[in-house]
């Protein structure tokens, strides 16, 4: 006799044959108190391996309806109950149920305050419902296991840092890692916040169990190019990550011997085809290709801001692809079957990055450019596109993938970016009886020891102020607080609002001299700095991060403004803010006129780049 053929009300039928039943609706015309009685007889366990033989065979109605039907038939002391409503919470959730997913999770925790596992799903759901105070109140409340602790931590850190809350994330990360400091990933988010807030020392002792080499390990790819200008120990850090975060795929999906084409087809990938540097910086090479030899695909998985940058990116495009809820895999095989020649990653190991993607291989040359200034050791990735200043060639088997010099100065820059009007100090809160030093970096990459050198010029040079941008206020706090320590009036510290590109880049003429941070020096920043008037002083090492604003520097014949050591950089500083024949003879190397000669040369920046394409395509079928 098979399961189907069984009478519903034969008392002699197992529960499991019986449960089965009733998870097919055959005792539809059963009265409720029938099988109520019957459920009695029910344990927990014969519940869940019921569903589990199921399978697909089941619905989530006669899931919920199983689940009820028990908890309705048990006593309130029942050992399992809390388990049974945990259950239901789940599939409720998973049924579109919402409300009755937050009851059951709730009736759980009442039966059981220390089911933690309830207290997760039930803070997520409730974080899903844009409830964010009633997630963060459900997971501090939560009694938990010493084990199990890290994840209510580690939850509530992440809606934290959302939040914008800097502080109490920071607090809650420390916390987990008290509890288990082996978690790379939270150390990570950890060390970071504490650059954000400039809350030095970063690589503080109060994880005793962590040692600065370990959190420099795990403090991930960006935040170490503002922490070191070790190139090995960049490198160490980004191969750790990558190895925690990708994976080797069971096949590569492009020819090695490549395709035959009559133009060559150029992929761009990027999560940063938005209101973001990078598309300020690279936008006007897109539209610069030469369509007659290249055809350009762009592969976009950054969020549709609505921007006029972006509507302008995707219209430089010959083909735009919108991957962003494209699997790894899935969007690795669209690249495929676009017989992309050369794929172009902007991103490297920032924010958004899409490493997995690079892993299929899904062009037969892959090299990545621009997004990211460090090493990027991913075994798929040919090419890291550089130039031979930023990255010398004494310097390059330092690096992985291998450098590749793609035109005298590596950053492409935009000529047809638009500019505000022009602005006055006292419309933003300066003095004009001052010498106004500036630094619109973001925070992360204000060190310590620079920031007491800033203190020291601002000590040196006393007629002067720091204008800074004001990120958050935890870093305002940190940071007035250092100046007081070394001496330095408060007052002479003005922070700067967030402004739209525009307006950003009109109030930059309005300040003196731009110090430039280190070991991760500004990019776009020192490019837009030299091209409305403003000079700047670097200090150049060994990495490329922190090379960058020396070379646009030199790129506008103003060298004297690059430092090798901190002393120096310190004193050409003071001097520049001190004396101004020397200062007037500085900034006479930067300003719009300088600027497109040299930096803002596209025309010829696209030359010399296309010709490396070309040049890497000649070399791929020279080499078969």
């Amino acid at each position: 006799m098979t399961t189907l053929e069984l009478n519903v009300d034969d008392p002699d039928i197992s529960n499991a044959d019986w449960l089965a039943l009733l998870l097919m609706g055959s005792p539809a015309g059963t009265a409720f108190d029938d099988i109520q009685g019957r459920m009695q007889t029910v344990a927990f366990p014969e519940i869940v391996n019921a569903l589990e033989h199921a399978g697909a065979a089941r619905t989530d109605q006669a899931t919920i309806g199983l689940y009820r039907q028990w908890i309705a038939s048990q006593p309130s002391g029942t050992s399992l109950l809390f388990a049974a409503w945990f259950n239901l919470g789940v599939t409720l959730a998973g049924a579109g149920d919402s409300a009755g997913a937050v009851s059951a999770y709730q009736t759980a925790l009442a039966l059981r305050p220390d089911f933690h596992s309830a207290a997760v799903n039930l803070g997520t759901l409730l974080e899903s419902l844009g409830r964010a105070e009633a997630a963060l109140a459900v997971w501090g409340r939560a009694l938990q296991p010493s084990e199990a602790r890290i994840l209510l931590f580690n939850n509530r850190a992440r809606l934290l840092e959302q939040l914008g809350r800097l502080d109490e994330a920071e607090h809650e990360m420390r916390l987990s890692l008290l509890t288990e400091p082996a978690q790379p990933d939270v150390i990570q988010h950890w060390i970071h916040i504490r650059q954000k807030m400039c809350q030095w020392p970063v690589l503080t002792d109060a994880i005793p169990t962590l040692g600065q080499a370990e959190l420099m390990r795990y403090a991930g790819p960006l935040s170490v190019l503002a922490l070191t200008d070790d190139i090995a120990v960049q490198r160490e850090t980004a191969a750790d990550w990558i190895g925690r975060k990708t994976s080797l795929p069971p096949i590569r999906l492009s020819p090695s011997d490549g395709y035959c084409h009559d133009r060559i087809r150029l992929g761009y990938l990027s999560s940063d085809f938005c209101r973001h540097a990078m598309s300020y910086l690279i936008a006007e090479l897109f539209e610069c290709h030469d369509r007659g030899r290249f055809e350009i695909y762009g592969y976009c998985s950054s969020p549709d801001d609505g921007s006029e940058i972006r509507a302008r990116v995707i219209r430089s495009f010959d083909h735009f692809r919108i991957i962003r809820q494209l699997p790894d895999e899935a969007a690795a095989q669209l690249i495929r079957a676009d017989e992309i020649d050369i794929l172009i990653d902007l991103n490297g190991l920032t924010s958004g990055a899409r490493p997995q993607i690079l892993r299929w291989k899904p062009a037969p040359v892959q090299a990545t450019y621009l997004g990211f200034v460090g090493p990027v050791p991913l075994p798929e990735l040919d090419y890291m596109f550089s130039d031979n200043i930023v990255l010398p060639p004494n310097l390059a088997s330092q690096y992985l993938p291998q450098p590749l010099c793609i035109a005298d100065n590596y950053q492409a820059n935009d000529t047809r970016r638009t500019i505000g009007p022009a602005t006055t100090r006292a419309a933003v809160g300066l003095p004009d009886d001052k010498f106004v030093f500036c630094c619109f970096s973001n925070h992360y990459k204000m060190t310590e020891e620079l920031f007491d050198a800033w203190m020291t010029i601002l000590r040196r040079a006393k007629d002067s102020i720091l204008w800074i941008v004001g990120d958050n206020e935890w870093a305002r706090r940190n940071i007035l607080a250092r100046a007081v320590e070394r001496g330095i009036d408060p007052e002479r510290i003005v922070f700067a609002p967030r402004v739209g590109p525009d307006e950003y880049m009109a109030r930059l003429g309005l300040a003196d001299l731009f110090l430039d941070t280190f070991p991760y020096n500004a990019g776009t920043i020192a490019s837009d700095a030299i091209r409305m008037g403003l000079p700047l002083v670097t200090l150049s090492g060994r990495a490329f991060a922190s090379r960058m604003a020396g070379r646009l520097l030199m790129a506008a014949g103003a060298r004297h403004g690059i430092a090798t050591t901190l002393l120096e950089y310190v004193d050409i500083a003071v001097r520049l803010a001190t004396n101004s024949r020397v200062f007037n003879a500085f900034k006479a190397c930067v300003g719009p006129e300088n600027w497109e000669k040299e930096i803002g040369d596209m025309a010829r920046f696209t030359a010399e780049y296309e010709s490396t394409l070309l040049g890497l395509c000649q070399t791929k079928e020279q080499s078969l």
